[in-house]
């Protein structure tokens, strides 16, 4: 009998294919002798539709809320058919024994597979794979160490219970105050507190003061002196006058140092990378979204093979993967990384509980490079920035903590409290990796000239500072994530047990769905993007008036992820949590049908719906303007705009394509710069632009060939075949 595998996505299939030596093609499957590797494109099933239950739910009535079917149906996703029915057809076969999960090692890669089995209806006995890369020797040992399916029933209990409770809750709300309101609005127990968090911020923002503070700084023997309040030891003060009573009595004198203190200092290394720590630095620094990072890791993680599964919550690496990590220093050892990774292979590797911790493991461990041979010239230059963000990372762990002796010098002048620090780096350690920050001074402190205790230094200048506190800024995709891991600052109720359950399980979403919720977001007109800023819209703020309390709370996600995790781990029967959704479901239908809030379209333009007639809606997208028709049913849109990577001649700015006319123009909106698209792209063909990247790694490699090869090889040849014996 043989053995079926049921991988996630083809890549995946492929590789565990090519190592079970499984290479006869069949429809949507590949066949060895023992094994046959068949796969699956995502989610081939989900939870069916309502109008599936009832035709009468085609029709949105509010009198029809809320919809709770007895048993829920799972439907095959129409456009994923084809597969799903190839899957159907190597369960169903007479020599398939056994069924291997070899979907992702996960809630959601759980799912995956036992719908699968589920919508099938087939029985045969289930083992799990269970692995972290989907590199060869990694295949080749979770192969070895298969796990009999039903250990993972109650994970597959949380995933579907947290798959139920979110139809119930979000489709039926959903439809309530769409129906009441008559307007597209949606709602979910994620993006709504999303939403109430970043207007929350902006609230913080409009009602901020600014207020003028001052501070009093001297230059004495060479350095910079600060002043420091005697009882609060503070540098600023929001008293003008008591700056200048400091001013006048220390101003012209002389500073008596007082005291000299050294001490050592050390600063490890920051953690390796979970996901949600990988897309902020990915935004900070290279402007990605969370979903292109979380696609260009995916692509490191399944083409590539060189990182890591992507989706993981953990920051740490398990002691069972320490062995491997000279193997993994050597896979990595290419390009720039060769001295760094040579270096680290030829000595001991050092481990301590910084980020080596099989409690603090989750599924999976923290994100690090694999013993995958690199290929760096294989990689987009997107897919090296991310690579490079890990490696970098993975190798710093792996490195000394960087050395300085601190230097805290206090002084004293008229009675007044002055203070100068400094430091000496003693040891770059871990800061060696990072070659642009090797050299960088913390702002606080300077190149300090030393001086003696008890030295009296005379006063060369003094200044009167001044400056003006500043409001939280609005959130941007990186600070967003941040928030949503750990939304503990925006609950109401204070409650120190949801709190501590948020912070156990990673805030509002997951690391896999965050990125999602952020995009759906966007595509619903809900936020928008002010250059790097986000900012909800006016549909959003009403969305926040008229939606019920509690979706806009994290509370709710604690109270729910906190239950999912015992019904994990065994703790709590799926049917009691669904039983409690479906109350609550009938609860929060009630609560939107007693509300007596309206909504009101403040984007409404003169331009009308070619489709059904009525007026259209102006809404900003992620990188786009838009005209939406007001008509749900309807549905229809138009793109007016969008942000091109196309820059202004002038000032270097990404221009807007608008869709106008008889033909697109581009707008710079920061100087005002118009040029049509025919002449944009003359322009661009005179300047010598539109060159591939295959081009370039074309011309390369072929200069690289050239290079190998001996110089002036033509006469070279001419001189071989030359007689000189004649």
């Amino acid at each position: 009998m043989k053995s079926l595998v049921l991988a996630e996505k083809p890549s995946v299939a492929r590789d565990i294919a090519r190592v079970l030596n499984c290479s006869k093609k069949l429809n949507g499957a590949l066949e060895g002798d023992k094994y046959v590797v068949t796969w699956a494109l995502g989610h081939l099933v989900t939870l069916a539709d309502p109008e599936e239950y009832n035709q009468k739910y085609k029709e949105w009535n509010m009198q029809d809320l809320p919809m709770l079917p007895e048993q829920m149906e799972l439907v095959v996703i129409r456009q994923t058919n084809k597969q799903y029915q190839a899957v159907k057809t190597q369960l169903y076969r007479k020599d398939v024994g056994e069924i291997i999960i070899a979907t992702d090692a996960g809630r959601e890669g759980e799912l995956v597979a036992r719908w699968i089995l589920e919508k099938s209806n087939c029985r045969k006995p289930i083992k799990r794979l269970w692995i972290s890369s989907v590199t060869d020797k990694a295949i080749r040992e979770g192969f070895s160490h298969l796990r009999d399916g039903r250990d993972y029933n109650p994970l597959y209990d949380a995933a579907v219970s947290r798959a139920e409770a979110d139809w119930l809750v979000g489709i039926n709300a959903t439809r309530a105050l769409t129906c009441k309101y008559n307007a597209q609005l949606s709602c979910g127990r994620v993006q709504t507190p999303t939403l109430a968090m970043i207007a929350a911020r902006e609230e913080e923002i409009r009602n901020f003061k600014p207020e003028e503070y001052y501070g009093f700084t001297i230059r004495a023997g060479g350095n910079r002196w600060i002043w420091q309040d005697k009882k609060s030891g503070s540098t600023r003060s929001f008293h003008k006058e008591r700056i200048e009573a400091v001013k006048a009595a220390a101003g012209n004198g002389v500073l008596t140092v007082t005291s000299v203190e050294k001490s050592r200092k050390t600063t490890v290394s920051p953690g390796l990378y979970d996901l949600t720590e990988l897309q902020r630095d990915a935004n900070q620094r290279f402007g990605f979204s969370a979903k292109e990072t979380l696609n260009i890791m995916q692509r490191l993680y399944e083409n590539h093979k060189v990182l890591t599964y992507p989706r993981t919550d953990s920051r740490f690496i398990g002691n069972d993967v320490v062995p491997t990590i000279k193997e993994r220093l050597k896979a990595c050892a290419v390009g720039p990384y060769r001295k760094m990774a040579g270096a680290l292979s030829m000595k001991p590797v050092k481990v301590n509980k910084s980020f080596v911790d099989d409690k603090k493991v989750s599924d999976h461990h923290a994100i690090i490079p694999t013993e995958q041979f690199v290929q760096l010239e294989h990689m987009t230059n997107e897919e090296r920035k991310i690579y490079d963000l890990v490696v970098r990372r993975f190798f710093s762990v792996l490195y000394p903590p960087f050395e300085y002796e601190q230097i805290l010098m206090k002084g004293e002048a008229g009675g007044e409290v002055f203070t100068a620090k400094g430091k000496i780096v003693k040891g770059q350690g871990w800061k060696a990796v990072y070659e642009e920050d090797a050299g960088e001074q913390e702002e606080e402190f300077q190149k300090l000239t030393e001086a003696e205790k008890g030295a009296h230094l005379k006063i060369e200048r003094a200044e009167l500072t001044q400056g003006k506190t500043k409001p939280p800024a609005p959130f941007c995709e990186a600070t967003l994530l941040s928030a949503m891991e750990n939304p503990v600052k925006y609950m109401q109720t204070k409650d120190a047990k949801a709190a501590k359950t948020l912070g156990e399980t990673g805030g509002l979403g997951t690391v896999a769905t965050r990125a999602d919720i952020i995009e759906k977001l966007f595509g619903t007109f809900l936020m928008e993007k002010r250059g790097q800023e986000i900012h909800i819209t006016s549909k959003a703020k009403q969305l926040l008036e008229l939606v019920p309390e509690d979706l806009k709370k994290p509370e709710l996600t604690a109270d729910w992820e906190m239950k999912l995790s015992k019904i994990a781990e065994g703790k709590l029967k799926k049917d009691v949590f669904l039983s409690e959704i479906r109350g609550y479901t009938q609860e929060l239908i009630q609560e939107i049908q007693a509300g007596e809030g309206t909504f009101r379209h403040e984007n409404l333009t003169n331009t009308k719906c070619p489709v059904c007639g009525k007026r259209m809606l102006a809404v900003n997208g992620k990188n786009s303007k838009m005209l939406v028709c007001q008509d749900r049913e309807c549905g229809h849109r138009e793109t007016v705009s969008r942000v091109t990577n196309a820059r202004c001649p002038n000032c270097h700015r990404k221009m807007e394509l608008y869709v106008k006319g008889k033909e697109d123009t581009f707008i710079c909106q920061t100087c005002g710069y118009k040029e049509k698209l025919s002449s944009f792209q003359q322009r661009r063909a005179k300047e010598g632009a539109g060159v591939s990247k295959k081009d370039v790694q074309r011309y390369l490699n072929k200069q690289k060939k050239e290079a190998s090869q001996p110089v002036n090889n033509a006469f070279a040849d001419a001189l071989a075949r030359l007689n000189l014996k004649e």
